[in-house]
């Protein structure tokens, strides 16, 4: 098995309800045109600290309808850029949901309750299992179609489409 299908990182555990304002602070929209600036504020609404201790490959865990609110595109890119290796919610806000996928970020809907802050997670993609390794406990999760693995590995839509030339996704 290809260890693209393969996420192992530490969880960031937010609640329900976290909308693109927690995501990407509108405060701070004159960053929209440096993302990298911007993704160095990712989430400081709803933790300061979360930029600064966030590492490649980190999980954020969320509630219920993560990402609620405008249709800001900008949510997701930051969220990617400042390395999350996936976000894992009891349900996204469909525009949201739509964008990340359409940019490459990984988002998984599963039931969060059993998950906490600073767990460290496996996640398998491919056969749609969660490893809580810190609780020694596995959380089945719907597994991700091939053209959906592939779609995300290539970065997301726009970028599949750079390298493919066309919409073919196996």
């Amino acid at each position: 098995m290809s260890e693209d299908y393969i996420k192992k990182g530490k969880v960031f555990k937010f609640g329900d309800n976290i909308s693109t304002d927690h995501i990407a602070p509108g405060r701070l929209f004159h960053l929209r045109n440096d993302l990298e600036e911007f993704s160095k504020h990712v989430l400081e609404d709803a933790d300061i600290n979360f930029a600064k201790n966030v590492k490649k490959g980190d999980f954020i865990v969320a509630g219920n309808n993560f990402g609620l609110g405008s249709s800001r595109e900008h949510a997701p890119q930051i969220i990617k850029i400042a390395g999350v290796g996936a976000v894992i919610a009891k349900s996204f806000a469909r525009i949201f949901y739509r964008n990340a996928i359409n940019i490459g970020l990984l988002a998984i809907e599963c039931d969060t309750d059993k998950i906490d802050n600073n767990d460290e997670l496996e996640l398998d993609i491919k056969n749609g299992i969660i490893k809580d390794l810190t609780k020694n406990i596995e959380i089945k999760i719907t597994p991700l179609p091939d053209v959906m693995i592939k779609l995300l590995q290539d970065g997301g839509l726009v970028e599949h489409l750079k390298k493919n030339g066309d919409f073919k996704l196996v």
